[in-house]
């Protein structure tokens, strides 16, 4: 497997791949290349984050008539979704309350879309500018029935808020 595996890891682990990440991103500009580089690093240091990625949102130029949409985004595993409404499924759910969705199990969430059919279970943080505005989300994937913690909940959280506080030069549309 790669990275750490599940259950010998703790806040030193998480507090190394923050750190990691924040010094990736010091004099980054661009919304894309941070969300890839973000992706990158939490997918390769956990052995249990088995599908991890952003899907963006779109801007209503962009969407004909639909409503509110996520697009798949910069990410790290077996083919995503490619677009999931606001509202429907975890990610769905967590761009349209604003909220982190924690499910330790995929199939007792009602309307769960599974873009894997091997995903167990899952967190999904939205990523909110300084207005609430949803940016993106982060959607971390595992195969492994109830693998994530208050831990990865939270440290999932911190980097959320750091590339929702960011003042980002593109990459946004």
């Amino acid at each position: 497997g790669r990275g750490v595996p599940m259950a010998s890891y703790g806040e030193v682990e998480y507090s190394a791949v923050e750190a990691r990440i924040a010094s990736l991103l010091e004099h980054e500009g661009d919304f894309v290349a941070a969300m890839a580089t973000v992706a990158c690093e939490l997918h390769h240091s956990f052995g249990h984050y088995h599908w991890t990625g952003f899907y963006r949102s779109l801007p209503s130029s962009a969407l004909q008539g639909e409503g509110p949409m996520l697009a798949v985004g910069p990410y790290q595993g077996t083919h995503g979704c490619l677009r999931i409404p606001f509202g429907k499924g975890v990610c769905g759910a967590a761009a349209q309350q604003r909220k982190t969705q924690f499910v330790p199990d995929v199939s007792r969430f009602p309307g769960h879309i599974a873009c894997s059919s091997t995903t167990q279970s899952e967190v999904v943080v939205p990523v909110l500018d300084k207005s609430g505005t949803v940016l993106a989300v982060l959607d971390v994937d595992s195969n492994l029935p109830s693998a994530f913690t208050k831990l990865d909940r939270d440290c999932l959280e911190r980097i959320c808020c750091m590339l929702g506080q960011r003042h980002w030069r593109s990459g946004l549309t």
